[in-house]
């Protein structure tokens, strides 16, 4: 076990803890905010105190290079460095630190490699802040809108293109949709990452190795519209009652999920948020509607468009016979991303000589590597054990699980060939 790498990491995380601490609860890295910002400044000193390199490409992320890097084709180590609002530290951040750790090392030993390596640290992963994942990644490859620019915080109200130019953004190249860092300049792309389920805590296993991650399709907002009534005066049969359309319905969703499961389907579904108009709900009163966002991910794009079939189906037979009207909000897709199967295996194997086990893990949460994978750019994962899930104050991670993986991915830098 490196010692060095434990001392160091262990006292990168505590300082980015209390620099993106939240009075609340947790940690708070608002996309484009002081936290995420801090967390740069804070990465950007300790490379440059070790003689490393330190640039900003046009999307305000952050790039670490060593300064004799060739400038040719890179394979790039990254992740992102904002949290959702009162999460946990090392969503994102382990894998920025590991890629800066492993970079430290190949240039305090000067190590030759195949391929120059670079960190990049990413910016805006989370859609917790403004309804859209991956901003960072998404801008480097042109994958923005100008109508993504006019989204706005669901906090401060700010909207993304102010706060993209707050960080020196070049909104002009992001409307127009430019790669802000060459195509050319990606030869691939590693990512570490807490595991943000359970899986390998179960197994008793440090580090997984992703195969895939999950596509999602959401609709952020449904709305089921009824009719208000009083609660004792409208018999059953004259309702139009929305609460009881949308719990049908979220019951059906559940027993379809359960059958396709059943015959070897990969799905996930989720309705996360669910409620009555706080303006007008009361205890006599027949709510006329209920809004909920809904969310189906699974590792095949068959799978999310037949089961998002399935559900519009089931809203027609509902609205029929509850006399309602379901209304949805613009869809939002992310692909499912399959992992560079060579490095797949080379993960595989690095991990297993390290007498690790390495189990493979299907990610369920989406991540960059995802949005450079759909890009047609070699990517792949290793997840780190987690203990107590992510996207909240109580996610954990050894920092000896953190070092193990680390070390995987420092030797299969040396191993990776054009």
């Amino acid at each position: 076990m490196n010692s060095l790498w434990q001392a160091q990491a262990s006292r990168i995380f505590a300082d980015i803890a209390e620099l993106s601490r939240d009075p609340k609860e947790g940690i708070t890295r608002e996309s484009y905010g002081p936290g995420e910002s801090a967390a740069i400044a804070y990465l950007c000193d300790y490379a440059l105190a070790r003689g490393l390199e330190v640039n900003r490409d046009r999307a305000g992320n952050v790039i670490f290079q060593r300064r004799d890097d060739s400038g040719l084709p890179a394979i790039w180590y990254g992740s992102h460095l904002d949290s959702v609002p009162q999460g946990g530290n090392y969503d994102g951040l382990a894998g920025v630190v590991a890629g800066l750790l492993c970079l430290c090392r190949l240039d305090q030993e000067q190590v030759r490699t195949a391929w120059p390596f670079r960190v990049l640290g990413l910016r805006g992963e989370e859609s917790a802040w403004y309804g859209k994942s991956y901003i960072g990644s998404r801008a480097v490859m042109g994958g923005l809108t100008g109508e993504d620019l006019q989204r706005v915080n669901r906090f401060s109200q700010k909207s993304l293109g102010d706060a993209l130019q707050s960080v020196g953004a070049d909104l002009d190249a992001i409307r127009r949709q430019q790669w802000l860092i060459e195509r050319e300049q990606f030869a691939g792309y590693l990512e570490v990452h807490i595991e943000q389920a359970e899986s390998l805590e179960k197994a008793g296993q440090a580090i997984g190795i992703v195969p895939g991650i999950r596509g999602n399709l959401r609709h952020n907002r449904v709305r089921c519209l009824g009719e208000d009534g009083h609660s004792g005066a409208v018999s059953r049969e004259d309702r139009h009652d929305s609460v009881f359309a949308v719990s049908e319905l979220v019951a059906r969703i559940d027993e379809c999920w359960e059958q396709w499961l059943a015959a070897g389907q990969d799905l996930v579904v989720t309705v996360g948020t669910l409620g009555t108009n706080s303006a007008h709900h009361a205890v006599s009163r027949i709510p006329g509607e209920v809004s909920f966002s809904l969310e189906i991910r699974s590792l095949q794009q068959p799978t999310l468009e037949r089961f998002h079939a399935l559900i519009l189906h089931e809203v027609r037979l509902i609205e029929a016979r509850r006399r309602v009207i379901f209304e949805f909000d613009e869809r939002v897709d992310t692909a499912p991303a399959a992992m560079h199967q060579p490095w797949v295996e080379l993960f595989s194997r690095l991990t297993r000589e390290q007498g690790w086990a390495g189990m493979q893990t299907p990610s369920g949460a989406g991540h960059d590597a995802a949005v450079f994978a759909n890009a047609g750019i070699p990517s792949a994962m290793l997840f780190i054990r987690n203990q107590h899930g992510s996207h909240n104050p109580h996610e954990a991670m050894d920092v000896d699980d953190f070092v193990r993986a680390t070390e995987v991915l420092y030797l299969a830098s040396q191993e990776l060939n054009p």
